[in-house]
């Protein structure tokens, strides 16, 4: 008998409503749900391919110690007690820094990987914390922090009611969006352009999303930061800012105006390869929308000068009065977001608490460079231990961090590995434990992060659609035994983990003046939670003192997780709504548009006036069936367009004396890579385009479909000295290569 299940897609950041068919306990097909609050129906080739991922035969099923050299199945109390046996003896012999954690991008796409983590972390009391943040979005953290106070206040375009979007270094027709969480990103766009709206792309690229756009800008890659700064200027030189009723909640407007009046349109034309008299055409039509708004992403998140560009993002924002509109860039409320609290002056955010052993570089919201990795493992200093542990949870930075080689080499000289992942792939194959999740179909799933990135509020949740196979564990107990086997408890009830984190929270709620139960008991309140196991009562605890819930009684209508549980295709929470002063958390509590960190950047911008690269630029590629590493094993997701081949245009080719088809060597200051040519006239000229998350021929690893068409890794071709220096993002785009036509015999 066959029956359905909705579910939440966790394959990238649109978050769509879906629902599987089932038969017994295997999903046979997954369509849109079209009574989905938010998606409605909307799906794309990821989603449709659910299934495949669920039953992949790779995916491990059991646990893997590492006994005699050799990985070898075992039992989870045996993995668990390894793990305890293999961590604890190093953070005391060489201090809790000697243990890093890596988290990959799939943690923000669970349930467990929302909870958890941070538990981690905290337990093994590290600041050697590494994430796939500082290869991909770290900037925008860095920016919004110093601008609004919080590192994770980003306002997302209001795509729905927007006249004027400006996309830089995006592509959402393929990447489904990314911190802008919007089901059927497509479908906004084209609907903005059918009412009248209009949409710029600024991409080296003809991408998907530039072909649908009324105006196409291909920018020297990694200029976006002056192009921006130069929009800025014209704002202020032809009198085009109004700020309206934001002027009230900004300080620093003066000295923003000075610290940028050197770039000019006519100053940045040259090195952005964009016409000055076109900067301010844009610059214009920006001032005189509407409504308007700026949004910029990986493109301009992965360059040299990523912080300052995301910070003038909503510099822009702000000079056109749309920071805050309806229409323009407005801040999300998830309904997991704590409480709000009042208005006013908070602490501010900080860079630089601490710094890396080898470079010294600094952190930047609690996290080290991923880029620093390798050189953390293998390089004595003289100062503190190198790291001689790591936790890697999600993540695969063999393939997403710069120099896979050498940190492949780094990792094998490591005392002990645990990783959390359903493959063994290029990194975890050198664990000494692999601590095997189940199948998506087998777990729960709410969009923690997503949610406060959302184009609309809404709420969802989705229980397990299938039951958890026998043998197999949650997700969420793996990660609360690895919480209490990092503390040498791995017998502990892993329940005492979540029971903790409730006692702890609602202490601390009921002593804050603004919180709905200020004043009442927080056992009563711990006995009225409602849920099947700790996390969902962990939801339910986040859900009633967030901004929409109950407060334990205080709203009878506000949500809990009974309510959202009789509303299995999830609850509309209405559009974006301006929430200024309410979200800003600086020491002023005002959008500080000049923040000193930034200031102190500007003349690194100013030498970028005179730069010109000498010969070709990399830059990266997504693919609409993709998502960086972890997808390429499922057959119904790669070939067609999803393939690994450098693109370049067909005046490069000329001169290379390339053919289609034929093989190019790119060689970079990390290594090189040989890939196929794809001459397209899509690409600028001098620029040439490899996609991320390939190179899936190293031995050991057990991805039979990924080894079968490895790709190459384009991460190979850097060495990790490229960084952001504000938010030790690695700089992955307009990086120089040289370009070498491999020699094909001619066909007898």
């Amino acid at each position: 008998m066959s029956r359905t299940a909705l579910r939440i897609c966790p394959l990238c950041e649109a978050t769509c409503g879906l629902t599987l068919t089932i038969e017994g306990t295997r999903v046979t097909s997954a369509r849109g749900d079209r009574e989905d609050v938010f998606s409605k129906g909307f799906i794309c080739p990821k989603g449709a391919a659910f299934g495949a991922l669920d039953a992949d035969p790779d995916r491990l099923r059991t646990p893997l110690v590492r006994v005699d050299g050799e990985l070898r199945e075992a039992t989870w109390e045996e993995a668990f007690d390894a793990v305890a046996a293999g961590l604890r003896p190093v953070a005391e012999r060489y201090g809790s820094d000697a243990v890093g954690v890596v988290l990959g991008n799939p943690n923000v796409h669970t349930v467990a990987g929302g909870l958890y983590p941070s538990l981690l972390i905290g337990a093994l009391h590290t600041r050697s914390v590494f994430t796939a943040s500082t290869v991909d979005q770290m900037p925008k953290h860095v920016s919004s922090g110093l601008l609004f106070g919080d590192p994770n206040a980003i306002p997302v375009p209001d795509l729905d009611h927007t006249d004027h979007l400006l996309l830089i270094g995006a592509n959402p027709l393929e990447s489904n969006g990314s911190l802008c969480t919007a089901p059927d990103f497509p479908g906004k766009l084209k609907a903005l352009r059918a009412r009248g709206g209009h949409l710029t792309v600024i991409d080296p690229r003809r991408t998907r999303t530039a072909r649908l756009a009324d105006r196409h800008i291909a920018i020297r890659p990694g200029t976006d930061a002056l192009l921006l700064a130069a929009l800025a200027t014209t704002l202020f030189e032809e009198k085009l800012t109004d700020l309206g009723d934001l002027a009230a909640h900004v300080q620093g407007l003066p000295e923003l105006r000075a610290a940028l009046e050197d770039f000019t349109p006519e100053a940045v034309a040259d090195a952005c390869d964009v016409d000055a008299a076109l900067i301010r055409t844009l610059a214009r039509e920006l001032a005189a929308a509407p409504t308007a708004a700026v949004y910029a992403r990986i493109g301009s998140c992965t360059v040299p000068h990523g912080t300052l560009a995301s910070w003038l993002v909503d510099v822009l924002n702000t000079l056109t009065g749309n920071l805050d509109r309806p229409g323009g860039a407005l801040f999300p409320q998830a309904a997991t977001d704590r409480t709000p609290r009042p208005a006013g002056p908070g602490r501010g955010f900080t860079l630089g608490r601490w710094h890396s052993r080898v470079r010294e570089l600094p952190e930047a919201k609690g996290e080290l460079p991923l880029s620093a990795l390798a050189e953390e493992i293998d390089t004595e200093t003289g100062q503190g231990e190198p790291l001689r542990a790591l936790v890697v949870i999600a993540a695969n930075p063999v393939l997403s961090a710069p120099d896979g080689d050498r940190l492949d080499k780094a990792l094998e000289s490591l005392d002990f590995m645990v990783a959390v992942d359903p493959y063994l792939n290029e990194t975890s194959r050198h664990a000494d434990v692999v601590l095997p999740p189940p199948p998506p179909a087998q777990s729960p799933h709410h969009d923690f992060a997503f949610n406060t990135l959302a184009v609309r509020n809404q709420v969802r949740y989705s229980r397990p659609a299938v039951p958890l196979e026998p043998g197999r564990m949650a997700e969420t107990e793996i990660h609360a035994r690895l919480v209490l086997a990092a503390t040498g408890m791995p017998k502990a009830d892993p329940g005492s983990v979540d029971a903790m984190v409730v006692e702890q929270t609602l202490a601390k709620a009921v002593k804050e003046p603004h919180s709905p139960v200020h004043g009442q008991d927080p056992r009563e309140l711990a006995a009225r939670l409602t849920g099947d196991d700790g996390p969902e009562r962990r939801l339910d605890l986040m859900l009633r003192l967030g901004p929409y819930g109950d407060g334990f009684g205080a709203d009878p209508d506000g949500l809990t997780l009974a309510r959202l549980l009789a509303h299995p295709h999830g609850i509309d929470l209405g559009p974006l709504r301006p929430r200024l002063p309410q979200p800003l958390k600086t020491v002023s509590g005002k959008v500080e548009l000049l923040p000193a960190p930034l200031a102190a950047d500007l003349p690194r911008l100013r030498q970028a006036l005179r730069e010109r690269p000498a010969g070709p630029v990399l830059v990266g590629r997504r693919h609409l069936r993709s998502n960086n590493s972890w997808l390429h094993n499922l057959p119904a997701l790669t070939g067609g367009t999803n393939r690994c081949t450098l693109h370049l245009h067909p005046e490069d080719a000329a001169r290379l004396g390339v053919r289609d088809g034929e093989p190019v060597r790119v060689k970079g200051a990390g290594g090189e890579v040989t890939a196929p040519a794809e001459i397209t006239d899509g690409i600028r000229p001098g620029v040439v385009s490899l996609p991320h998350g390939w190179g899936h021929d190293r031995p050991g690893t057990r991805q039979g479909h990924a080894a079968a068409q490895p790709g190459v890794n384009v991460n190979q071709l850097l060495d990790g000295t490229l960084l952001d220096p504000l938010s030790g993002n690695a700089v992955l785009n307009g990086i120089p290569v040289e370009l070498t036509r491999v020699a094909v015999p001619e066909p007898r």
